[in-house]
């Protein structure tokens, strides 16, 4: 209602999520040297809703009061890790060659600037070596100033940035370069965004509601590294379509064979992060957005947590380490 969005057009053959014949009964959980309950959790009035499936059923599934199944949320950073997915499936489909291409062989304004020097993989691990503040709280900051750029305008700023280390050395969280690699998506496939996530994977897996993605402009192209809007079971789809290793319930195979293997796998510069998600060091990994919101994903576990939450501050609120250590006490019940 208040920014342009472009519609990623949901499945007519949902992918089924069936309620689990033993649900999760009421669990503890610690923090900060106190045992709390998972209903005073969801009591928060930060949280909005929480989904856990294990082995394909839902064990459990939460709404606050205001927000129901059909209720679209933003994920923000989520987001990211939804264009790493996209990126792979382009790989899939032939239109980029490999991750150790340039930048540059696709988004060729970037020739003459320190960009030149970065690969993709060195864009899904940000390790570009490119300077950059994501501050939130400074008004200053990179990520303020060109946290939602896209197309010219976020070439541009990128360009004027300065290298301060070789490519692949150093991990930078790193907003406008996610938004990078949607303008590097969009470049190969010669379409936008949404279409291809909706053609690739929001439909062919089963992706029971229409979603939304925020644009750079109206008409214009979607922020690669922010706010596709989606329902709290569409998140937990998406989980499990990542756990499939990027499988169709038909069989067919959306990403590369080691694709997810790779993505998990640590980078170089940072054993916490791999393309656009966040590893757990133990085979757990996540796709998080500011304001709490998740796609915890356990693959030992065949587990799949999401989570829509409404935080007072972008990062390191009190309900932060709650949503932490609820998912961590979910991610061990029976």
């Amino acid at each position: 209602e208040l920014y342009p969005t472009r519609v990623v057009p949901s499945s007519t053959a949902p992918y089924p999520l069936p309620k689990s014949p033993q649900p999760l009964s009421d669990v503890t959980y610690s923090l900060l040297g106190e045992t709390h309950n998972l209903a005073d959790f969801l009591a928060r009035p930060e949280h909005r809703g929480l989904i856990v499936v294990r082995d394909g059923h839902v064990t459990l599934e939460h709404y606050a009061a205001g927000h129901t199944p059909e209720t679209r949320w933003v994920s923000f950073s989520v987001t990211k890790s939804v264009t790493s997915l996209l990126i792979g499936a382009a790989i899939q489909a032939g239109y980029i060659d490999s991750l150790e291409d340039p930048i540059a062989r696709y988004l060729p304004r970037l020739q003459a600037t320190p960009y030149a020097e970065a690969s993709i993989k060195n864009l899904l691990q940000m390790s570009s070596g490119i300077a950059w503040n994501e501050d939130y709280a400074d008004p200053a900051s990179d990520v303020a100033r060109a946290g939602a750029a896209n197309g010219l305008a976020l070439a541009n700023y990128l360009s004027q940035l300065p290298r301060v280390a070789p490519a692949g050395t150093r991990f930078n969280y790193n907003t406008g370069e996610t938004n990078l690699a949607g303008e590097l998506l969009r470049a190969a496939i010669g379409n936008n965004a949404a279409t291809f996530l909706s053609n690739t994977i929001w439909q062919p897996f089963g992706m029971a509601s229409d979603a939304n993605w925020l644009l750079g402009a109206p008409g214009g192209g979607e922020t690669g590294g922010c706010c596709i809007s989606a329902t709290l079971r569409d998140y937990a789809r998406l989980g499990l379509f990542v756990l499939t290793g990027g499988t169709l319930p038909d069989g067919e195979q959306v990403l590369p064979t080691n694709w997810i293997t790779e993505s998990i796998t640590p980078s170089a510069a940072f054993a916490g992060y791999g393309y656009f998600w966040w590893l757990a060091g133990d085979g757990r990994y996540s796709a998080q957005g500011i304001f709490g919101q998740h796609i915890f994903i356990d693959p030992a576990q065949n587990l799949v947590i999401a989570v829509h939450s409404n935080e007072e501050t972008a990062v390191d609120s009190l309900h932060a380490q709650h949503l932490v250590a609820v998912i961590e006490r979910l991610s061990k019940a029976p």
